[in-house]
């Protein structure tokens, strides 16, 4: 019989902590702390699956603080860390990417993307591997051709946006970057108003362009609003269920 999953719950507001564990209540064992400190003491105690952690909490250790530690920690490194981001600023989502966050979720929370999210994680417990696309692995995404700008210092080029999730794209082009280099985005999607500046980081080059494969770079969102990952993830799924669009599961 398999073990019942452990969730760890990190947030200062009692209403989160209650509005996650109701919503996670059939997806595991939650245990909740309201502070950074006591957040971190339950993941040595217990090594919980999955930690949720806020971004933002009076004491001394922010979501980020925590992050950092555990990715580092050689004992707690290996646990998924989602990253629970409120407010609108882009640079709060920046803020969790770079801390080493597996996965990022806006307030107030979705339901439907929280229960996903967490148990996409827990289903590749005892097989963890680095993500090597441009958004965490498993990811909703779907293929698209649309333009898109990139800037590069005081350079900008283009390119094409070939692939899309909410947390990162996939970019054809014969533009060299470094990996790990963060650039700045401007692109819109087709049959829709919005317009997206983010940046993005990135993750990894396709160099052959072979074998129907494009040549390009792969990237993961830094900076980004909460709205225009909303705006995204509304776009994804519309346009998943269009069955003329093609949908991938998992990053490639």
């Amino acid at each position: 019989m398999s073990r019942e999953r452990t969730i760890l719950l990190v947030d200062d507001a009692q209403m989160f902590r209650e509005l996650g564990s109701l919503f996670l209540a059939r997806t595991g064992r939650i245990l909740t702390a309201c502070s950074g400190e006591e957040g971190l003491a339950i993941a040595r105690e217990q090594r919980p699956d999955v930690v949720l952690l806020d971004l933002s909490m009076p004491g001394g250790l922010d979501g980020d603080a925590i992050c950092r530690f555990m990715k580092t920690d050689p004992d707690l490194y290996d646990i998924p860390v989602i990253m629970l981001v409120g407010g609108g600023e882009a640079s709060a989502w920046g803020r969790a990417v770079r801390a080493g966050a597996d996965d990022v979720l806006s307030k107030p929370l979705s339901r439907v993307s929280l229960i996903e999210t967490v148990r996409r994680f827990i289903g590749r417990i005892g097989a963890l591997v680095p993500s090597h696309g441009p958004a965490p692995k498993g990811q909703q995404r779907i293929q698209i051709d649309s333009e898109i700008e990139f800037a590069v210092g005081e350079r900008t080029t283009r390119g094409r946006l070939k692939n899309l999730s909410r947390g990162g794209l996939f970019i054809e082009t014969g533009f060299e970057l470094p990996a790990n280099a963060e650039v700045k985005l401007q692109f819109a999607l087709p049959d829709n108003s919005a317009d997206f500046d983010p940046t993005a980081q990135v993750i990894w080059k396709q160099l052959d362009s072979a074998k129907s494969r494009s040549r390009g770079i792969g990237m993961r969102f830094v900076d980004i609003s909460s709205q225009q990952v909303r705006d995204l993830e509304d776009y994804i799924y519309d346009r998943a269920l269009d069955p003329n669009t093609q949908v991938q599961g998992e990053t490639a």
